[in-house]
Parts: structure tokens; C-alpha cells; sequence
């Protein structure tokens, strides 16, 4: 295996943890190698540097790439192929070349659910109890997407909330051809459709943005809603480390935890997908957990 080309389209990039993830990881197996960050910008300009980017990974120029915020549903034109897992969540955030194609693939719906079973110390795909296990997923973006399919097919009953009611319709619609579309519900994410979603959650997953830094006093959850007893809270947000929501979470009693365990975990699992060999988490970990320790990434 020669010098592995790798990196991460996204925009904004500033603050991003994947290049030391990655290099750690690189480092720890022998594999010589680097990990890039391409800000790519939305619209016009973006969308030739994305056409750019994957014209490289196809002539071998890269081997491979990662996609996040505001890309993984807006690559449809350059992709070949998709995984299943790809295929079913419709958002992408791992490219590479296999056969001369370019494929898409999706490692934040394993990695969710992953680190999920690890956090929160259930089991990864059966109730935790005599009924069905509710979730409450916040948001209904490309991770919402991710999040909801990892779920359901885990045997959960997700309510899906966004602001806007229709884009949570949207999601569950999109999910129907692939999930049990009778084990998902849309909901407005406000007060009001918070009291008339069905069933106590035991479990609420923030995939929204707010919150995560600048943005550091916000949070998804609305004020004058009381948060759910007992349910376990699960902010994909890892910047900061404690989010205003995973804060209040835990003043209340609930138990909660961040995304930087899903963020490690997808980052192993695209690794794998890169170089066909097993990634050693626990350097990943320890590369980011003196990081994360601290009170701000900014």
C-alpha cells in the first residue's frame, strides 16, 4: 500500500477533529498517509470543487474521501453506486473507487448506532424493556436521516421533529421504502408538538447544529418544554463537549453523552472502507479525548 491520499469535504472545516482522528489511526497501523480538509462552499463555486474533488478520486489523485455538513445529499451527480446503508439514509459521507466506479457509502448510521449500545450500555438491537423502545430524534437533516434508519431498523419506534413539519414528513416518507414506515412518526420540534408526540422516549438524539460552536448557549431542546424523565439524551454535537442540552440533561438526572464517540466510530469504519484493515478506536480515542476535555474547541 503506497501514501494513502485522504480528507473531508465540508464547509465550515475550522474546527473539524477528523485529520487527527485519521492520522493517529494512519500512524498506529504502519500506513503512511495524510488526511486533507477541502472547505467546499455552497453553491456554484462549491459545486465545481466538488465535480473537482471527485474527478481526482477517480484518477487515483485521492483514495479516498469523507463528506459532512452541507454535502451529503448534494453528490447524486457524481456517484456511480451507493451501498445499501448509503442507498436507504440518501445521504453520503464516505467516497471511494472500487471496479472504476465511484461509490457512496454511509458509516454514520453503524457508527450511531455503535457507540449508542456502548454509551448507553443497551443492547444494539432489541427492547430494553417489555414494550417497544421509543426514541425522539431531533432534526431532519442528512445525520437525522442517518440516526432514524439505524433505529428503526434496530427495532425502535422514532418520532422524527423539525421545525418545519413537512421536512419531518419528508424524512419519514423518504425512509418508507426501506424501514417499517408503521415504526416512525413526524412531529413539528416545538412545545406543542412536543406534548402530543406518542409514548414516553427513552431516548432523545439532537442531530441538529444548534448549539455547537460558535452557537454554544442555544439548544434544540424548546424552553418551555420540560425535559423527558428518565430517557437518555444523545447530542451528535461534540463542540463544546457539554452542550446547553446535554447540560440541562444531566442537572435533571438523565443520563447523556455527546457525539464524539459516533464521530470516532464512523471515522474507524470509513478507514476500514479506505484501506481493508481493522482501525485501532482506542488510538482514535485517545487522540481526541485530551481535546474534547477541554471546556471549548474553539
Amino acid at each position: 500500500m503506497g501514501v494513502l491520499r485522504l480528507g473531508l469535504i465540508g464547509y465550515p472545516l475550522g474546527h473539524s477533529l477528523s485529520p487527527l482522528l485519521h492520522e493517529a489511526a494512519l500512524s498506529a497501523l504502519g500506513i503512511a498517509g495524510s488526511y486533507s480538509l477541502f472547505p467546499v462552499p455552497p453553491g456554484e463555486a462549491g459545486e465545481k470543487l466538488l465535480s473537482a474533488l471527485c474527478a481526482d478520486l477517480r484518477a487515483k489523485k485521492l483514495d479516498g474521501l469523507n463528506v459532512t455538513i452541507p454535502h451529503k445529499r448534494s453528490l447524486d451527480k457524481f456517484i456511480d453506486a451507493w451501498t445499501p446503508t448509503a442507498q436507504a439514509v440518501g445521504a453520503v459521507n464516505t467516497l471511494y473507487v472500487q471496479n472504476e466506479q465511484l461509490w457512496a457509502d454511509n458509516t454514520d448510521a453503524p457508527g450511531f448506532i455503535q457507540d449508542l449500545t456502548q454509551q448507553a450500555g443497551w443492547p444494539a438491537a432489541m427492547p430494553m424493556h417489555n414494550q417497544q423502545p421509543v426514541a425522539w430524534v431531533l432534526g431532519a437533516g442528512g445525520s437525522s436521516r442517518a440516526v432514524s434508519y439505524s433505529l428503526v431498523r434496530a427495532g425502535w419506534f422514532v418520532v422524527v421533529f423539525a421545525r418545519r413539519l413537512a421536512q419531518a414528513q419528508e424524512l419519514v416518507e423518504a425512509l418508507s421504502e426501506f424501514v417499517d414506515i408503521r415504526l416512525m412518526k413526524a412531529q413539528e420540534l416545538s412545545s406543542v408538538g412536543l406534548s402530543k408526540a406518542p409514548g414516553e422516549p427513552d431516548l432523545v438524539v439532537n442531530t441538529t447544529p444548534v448549539g455547537m460552536y460558535p452557537d454554544v448557549h442555544s439548544s434544540p431542546w424548546p424552553l418551555e418544554a420540560n425535559l423527558p424523565k428518565k430517557a437518555f439524551m444523545y447530542d451528535l454535537v461534540y463542540n463544546p463537549p457539554a452542550t446547553v442540552l446535554v447540560q440541562s440533561a444531566r442537572r435533571a438526572g438523565n443520563r447523556a453523552c455527546n457525539g464524539l464517540g459516533m464521530l470516532v466510530e464512523q471515522a474507524a469504519l470509513s478507514l476500514e472502507r479506505w484501506t481493508g484493515r481493522q482501525t485501532p478506536r482506542q488510538v482514535m480515542w485517545k487522540a481526541v479525548q485530551s481535546i474534547s476535555s477541554q471546556v471549548s474547541l474553539g
